[in-house]
């Protein structure tokens, strides 16, 4: 079925991109580019049992955001989207959803770290998960520079059963879900870290690389202006 609206792809954009982590791959989901450069892709729609979302689930506009706990630019893109969230997350109409994409390749302690933050959702759910997460990044140097013995000690700073925690991450419970978040992101047409899409409804823009947070505000602002009368909601958490 037609959306009842189409993202504003040529103002989300706004000119500014930032190239995080780059590495090749093959096939893609994205479909060919608008005239302006602008990117539609064929993503996901959130989804409580494999998702992690920060804000109302119920909130119009969707941040999507495929990171790589060990990658400087999600690093900085992380803190970028706290402001995002502390401005727009109290309207409800606004919520950022984070999807696990450790870039192996490069970063070979990342894959256990998205684990590590299953985990934890796995005992306290979404709030545990952007703790843990939280954490990772105010400690983490990045670029593979984390020691991953903090991460149990991270799991107790943030109030987690550690004995469970660490049965979770040792027995690999969460591998094949961070795999498959992995496999998901290159499907959609992820090239590297971070990897945004804004998501209203079934239509999916994407916005390349760690965007700073002017541009950020720039894009969902000429969003949420094109959202049909009734559309926004009011209920956040």
């Amino acid at each position: 079925m037609k959306s009842q609206y189409v993202l504003p792809v040529t103002i989300v954009v706004a000119g500014i991109l930032i190239a995080g982590a780059v590495f090749l791959v093959g096939k893609s989901g994205t479909t060919a580019p608008n005239p302006d450069g602008t990117q539609k892709v064929a993503a996901r729609e959130y989804q409580p049992a494999k998702d992690h979302i920060l804000g109302n689930p119920n909130a119009a506009v969707k941040v999507i955001e495929y990171a790589d706990l060990e990658c400087p630019y999600c690093k900085t893109f992380h803190a970028t989207m706290h402001q995002v969230m502390d401005f727009y997350g109290q309207s409800g109409n606004v919520a950022w959803v984070y999807r696990p994409f450790p870039l192996g390749q490069l970063h070979s302690k990342a894959p256990k770290e998205a684990e590590a933050a299953e985990c934890a959702a796995d005992q306290g759910g979404d709030t545990a998960f952007f703790k843990f997460v939280d954490q990772v990044y105010a400690v983490t140097p990045s670029s593979n520079g984390l020691d991953l013995a903090e991460l149990p000690k991270i799991a107790l700073q943030i109030g987690l059963n550690v004995d469970t925690f660490n049965q979770c991450l040792n027995s690999g419970k969460f591998s094949s879900r961070v795999q498959e978040s992995y496999t998901e992101a290159i499907s959609t047409g992820a090239k590297g870290t971070p990897y945004i899409i804004i998501m209203v409804g079934k239509d999916a823009v994407v916005l390349d690389g760690a965007q700073p947070y002017d541009s950020m505000r720039a894009a969902i602002d000429a969003v949420l202006a094109q959202l049909p009368a009734g559309t926004a909601t009011t209920t956040a958490r």
